[in-house]
């Protein structure tokens, strides 16, 4: 990264230097010289017009406006606030790659920091009207394009409003009035908390935690039933990684040559190639790593003999993301105790997906590979001479099953995720929501309750399904599954 910048200037210097169109002010930071008067008036002039015209609006345009509509339609009267968020910083000047709060994506389409979509009551009462607020594009007669930290010079160049509103399709307003006009703003709001300090602090005064609770729960209840375009877009990320798991397959060798490392970077390379970034945080478990959930750490050896639990999704451009997990002998062959466990996970996976329906309870699917997880797990003689109905009843499978059998999946990787209960986890499948089927079972290496050949295994099977309006679609069956399938795709691929 260049560190030959100008010196920094305070994002409020800047934008009240827009705002009024003065000058930034220069100074001296112990690195670089102030700017002379002479390099500022140079830089004010010989610059081309470049703003575009016929802009296509973006894909999802359509569902966006009839997103916004039903928004609008639920809280009629009332202002609705909806902040994209700000960039983040990682540490000293450097900042993590921007992503936009999901309830602002949704609504817009945008993904641009700073934004704010601002739903006004209409003044007959009928609906509202909205506005999204942008920033526009950098001031050149104050030279903020170029002594400004966010300037076009330095990240590059931003539509216009005029261009983001041919993109949008919602009319946009320069959003650095916007804290203001909201602070002397009257009438009941609500606002999405959490991504925008300034926003908050303008609406103290007019907002409850109650309310906008109401709005945040709203926002993510409307995610339960997907549109076409998310459906699509949920296939995509999938289909995008199928072909990352098949770029993992072929370097294996690789990794065992370096770490789960090279794993996590290969699965990197394929999500920012063809998509935005990965969903979340890459889990390339292998050996022991396997029985730790969440293992992101990633720094563990690949060993020829054990297994790789490798939990990864794409996003894609429009920020949907899949999330598959498949559990691959490293060296291409799964020993009869791996086969045993691997085949028990993939029977209760079996059962799960089964149970994904229309009409069906959401806790169906994760009851059923429970089951038939307990069921194995009482057929090895590992719980004693308990029955499997009293196995379920206790729990005690969970020992080794750990986890919920699944989740919604959108643009969160556990979408919806401030629904209410009645409408989520005790509600029912509809057509057009799409949820993961994740059984696992996982031996701990310290575990003294199971024979020592099992201690160290981890195996969870994952994939995306789709409520149909007949049953459902395995949004991931580009990758196979059962024992048999995994072990003929590896030697399809690395040989």
């Amino acid at each position: 990264m260049s560190d030959e910048r100008t010196p920094e200037t305070p994002e409020t210097e800047a934008t009240e230097a827009a705002e009024e169109n003065e000058p930034i002010k220069t100074r001296k930071n112990g690195l670089y010289p102030a700017v002379s008067d002479e390099l500022a008036d140079n830089m004010k002039s010989g610059w081309a017009d470049t703003e575009l015209h016929g802009l296509a609006p973006l894909p999802q345009a359509a569902h966006t406006a009839d997103r916004r509509a039903a928004l609008s339609a639920r809280f009629p009267g009332e202002r609705l606030v909806v902040p994209a968020g700000h960039l983040k910083t990682r540490a000293n000047d450097t900042e993590y790659a921007f992503r936009a709060a999901s309830e602002y994506a949704y609504l817009t389409g945008d993904q641009t920091q700073d934004g704010v979509l601002v739903l006004e009551p209409k003044a007959d009462g009928n609906g509202h009207d909205a506005t999204v607020y942008l920033l526009p594009r950098s001031d050149r007669e104050n030279g903020e394009f170029w002594l400004d930290g966010q300037g076009e010079l330095w990240v590059g160049r931003r539509h216009s409003l005029a261009e983001a509103e041919q993109v949008l399709g919602i009319p946009a307003q320069d959003v650095r009035g916007l804290a203001a006009a909201l602070k002397e703003a009257t009438g009941p709001v609500r606002a999405v908390r959490g991504y925008d300090a300034g926003i908050e602090a303008a609406l103290t005064d007019k907002v409850t935690a109650e309310r906008d609770e109401e709005l945040r729960v709203y926002l993510s209840e409307a995610r339960l039933v997907k549109d076409a375009f998310e459906i699509a877009e949920l296939q995509k990320a999938c289909d995008i990684t199928a072909r990352g798991f098949e770029d993992v397959v072929k370097v294996l060798d690789k990794a065992e040559a370096t770490s789960e490392r090279y794993i996590e970077g290969t699965f990197f390379l394929r999500a920012r190639v063809e998509g935005n970034d990965i969903g979340y945080g890459s889990i390339c478990a292998a050996g022991p790593h396997a029985t730790t959930l969440h293992w992101v750490r990633n720094d563990g050896a690949v060993r020829a003999g054990e297994l790789l639990l490798l939990d990864a999704g794409v996003e894609t451009n429009d920020l949907y993301t899949a999330d598959v997990t498949r559990t691959l002998p490293i060296n291409g062959t799964f020993s009869p105790l791996q086969r045993k466990i691997y085949d028990a996970v993939y029977a209760a996976q079996e059962a799960g997906i089964a149970a994904v329906k229309p009409g069906a309870d959401f806790r169906d699917f994760h009851d059923a590979a429970q089951r038939v997880l307990a069921e194995h797990l009482v057929a090895w003689g590992l719980l004693g001479d308990l029955t499997v109905e009293k196995v379920l009843e206790l729990g005690l499978q969970r020992r080794w099953t750990l986890h919920g059998t699944g989740h919604m999946l959108g643009m969160d990787v556990h979408d919806c995720a401030a629904a209410r209960t009645e409408t989520y986890v005790n509600g029912t499948l509809e057509p057009g929501m799409c949820l993961t089927v994740e059984p696992g079972l996982y031996f701990q290496a310290d575990d003294l309750t199971v024979p020592e050949e099992y201690r160290g295994i981890g195996v969870r099977i994952e994939d995306d399904i789709l409520v149909t309006e007949d049953g459902n679609r395995n949004l991931s069956d580009k990758l196979p599954r059962s024992s048999g399938e995994v072990e003929a795709w590896i030697a399809g691929l690395k040989g």
